[in-house]
């Protein structure tokens, strides 16, 4: 799997029904309005994620390696 900036990952997030509750510093804080989830994206610059970080992410959010290429 090929990493991803977090700006990316948050316009992924943000398609998947994911709305950005909050920012702090340099973490976008995304709740899914339905279920009482909450995810913390570190956004610095267009540095990619690291690939751990990402997975993470990815599990909470229920997201699948062909969403990030989609």
């Amino acid at each position: 799997m090929k990493s991803i900036s977090g700006k990316k990952l948050c316009k992924i997030i943000e398609n998947k029904g994911w709305i950005l509750k909050k920012i702090t510093g340099s973490h976008h804080i995304y709740e899914k309005p339905d279920e009482s989830k909450i995810i913390s994206i570190p956004v610095h610059r267009n540095q990619d994620l690291k690939l751990g970080t990402l997975k993470s992410i990815m599990k909470m959010a229920e997201l699948l390696e062909d969403d990030l290429i989609a």
